[in-house]
């Protein structure tokens, strides 16, 4: 059975995990957070997430996990056949990640630790994120999924990439991204009304207060 090492309040673990419960692949979690000599045992960087495969082989890097789990996986498909759609949702999945997430991501201190953040890093993610954004915009087709009829990694990666722009945009740019992408709010709302993104949600809210409890203690250490 594969173990998926983490913590759910992590988005990169859950896009994984939605992957293989989207999948009905059986797998078990480890909770395990950054910084823990058990978690470089399975990820050479010691980041989340983390997969041992049901041969005991550890994999790392949340792109790579869900291209194992489909290639290893595929039923209930989470890429398309055609090579060309292939690559298309692959492309979106690349927008999301360097244009909106991890562009987002460089404002988290200000949201977690009350940081001070330069008013050029704020200029900079900003422009980034109108990239992304005005990417998004042009590659999505939202009918009703990003990438067309059928649920695809571009929505799962999407759902989960969003969770940065969406807590850092309000309070640090004055800029919400669902209202910068036409279409992206109602798909944004069809998505949490999934199942598996219910059960993802929630064991992410479940694991919040212990988190934050890690951060903080994290940030203790390093004063």
């Amino acid at each position: 059975m594969l173990t998926l090492h983490g913590f759910s309040a992590s988005n990169y673990y859950n896009i994984v995990k939605h992957c293989l419960l989207y999948k009905g692949v059986e797998f078990t979690e480890n909770l395990v957070y950054p910084g823990a000599p058990e978690l470089l045992a399975v990820s050479p960087a010691g980041k989340v997430p983390a997969l041992t495969t049901a041969n005991g082989t550890a994999l790392s890097e949340s792109s790579v996990l869900v291209e194992y789990i489909e290639d290893a996986y595929p039923q209930t498909p989470l890429l398309p056949a055609d090579p060309e759609q292939r690559a298309l949702v692959r492309q979106v999945m690349k927008v999301a990640e360097l244009y909106l997430e991890l562009a987002g991501r460089r404002l988290l201190p200000a949201v977690l630790a009350n940081a001070p953040v330069a008013d050029g890093v704020k200029e900079e993610v900003r422009a980034t994120l109108d990239k992304g954004a005005a990417s998004l915009a042009r590659l999505a087709a939202f009918s009703p999924w990003v990438c067309g009829a059928d649920m695809t990694l571009a929505d799962i990666y999407l759902r989960y990439a969003l969770a940065m722009p969406k807590l850092v945009g309000p309070s640090q740019l004055q800029w919400d991204v669902l209202q910068a992408v036409p279409g992206l709010a109602e798909w944004d709302a069809r998505m949490a009304e999934e199942a598996v993104s219910k059960q993802v949600d929630a064991d992410q809210q479940a694991n919040m207060t212990e988190f934050m409890e890690y951060v903080s203690a994290a940030i203790q250490r390093g004063k």
